[in-house]
This record gives structure tokens, sequence and C-alpha cells, in this order.
């Protein structure tokens, strides 16, 4: 049997309406429905009994499902993971103008992590640089913004070549 494709990303989280705010305020989500699971219906898939209350939100074809424990202590401390920590580290969204969004994510209970901006290429040049920046969701889960980046769903596995030489310091 072969794999079908994609279907989501799953976020455990503290407050699930504060987090379905900030996904849907901040980075343009749709909420495509609520559900709350409390029978054991699902314990052998999840390793774990208790019930939770999930929201499944979309955004392009990115959907992400969040989890919030009803009856069970959720564990973590909410701090952004080193990136060296093996496992999930971040979301990663292209953007047009990393400026604009990083008021809306303030605003929505998000963390921006000015010191973590990049910018490569030649501000002067011909081809607007690339801005990298992280910011993290109101439960620590890293979100990378790219500015001035293309749309890798749309790019041919031949062009990942001129891609690269775009991010290489020496070239």
């Amino acid at each position: 049997m072969a794999l079908q494709g994609f279907s989501h990303i799953g976020i455990c989280v503290t407050d699930i309406e504060r987090s379905t705010r900030f996904y849907t305020e901040a980075l343009g989500f749709t909420q495509l429905y609520g559900v709350d699971f409390v029978g054991g219906e699902v314990a052998a898939t999840m390793e774990q009994d208790g019930g939770f209350r999930s929201a499944m939100l979309l955004r392009d074809d990115v959907r992400i499902e969040l989890l919030q424990w009803i009856d069970v202590p959720m564990t973590g401390t909410g701090e952004r993971k080193p990136m060296t920590q093996l496992g999930f580290t971040h979301l990663s969204f292209r953007v047009d103008d990393i400026d604009e969004l990083t008021a809306a994510v303030r605003a929505a209970g998000g963390e921006v992590h000015a010191h973590t901006l990049s910018v490569l290429g030649d501000p002067a040049g011909a081809v607007a640089p690339t801005k990298l920046l992280y910011l993290t969701d109101p439960d620590g889960t890293r979100i990378e913004l790219m500015e001035n980046v293309p749309d890798l769903s749309l790019m041919a596995p031949s062009a990942a070549d001129a891609l690269a030489a775009r991010f290489d310091p020496e070239g």
C-alpha cells in the first residue's frame, strides 16, 4: 500500500482557544473543525488515557491539529527547544513582509526573537535579499518566517542547485 499524501502536523498546546486565535489571527489559518475526545476512543492511537480537545486548522495545503489535554498533565516547559534537539524543530512559512507580520504575532500572543534575524544576499543588489526570522507561538513552538524565497512546491528538483547557490556565502 502506498503513501497517499501528507495529512497534518499535531501540536500540543496549553490553551486551545488562545492557540487557535494565534494561528488564525497572526498566521492566517482557518479553523476547519474542533472536536473533543473524552471517552478514550483514540487512547491506543495517542498512547495516552484521558481526554483531549482538538482543533484542525488549514492554511494553503498545510493542516495543523492543535491538541489540548483535558484531564492529563502536559509535560514540557513551553520554552523554545534548541535546534540541535532531535526531532521536530520548527514550522516554516514564506511571507511577503516579516516586519508587518511580527506586529500581528505579538498582538496574538506570540514572541518574536529579533536576535534570530538573518539577511542573505546584497541589500543593494538587483535581487532583494532573503530575510529569515524565528518566532514562537504562545506555547513555545518555533516558527520560521522566510521573506523573499521561492515557493518550493512549484520548484522542479533540477532547480535545487540554483537555489542552494543563492544561499552559498562563498558564491
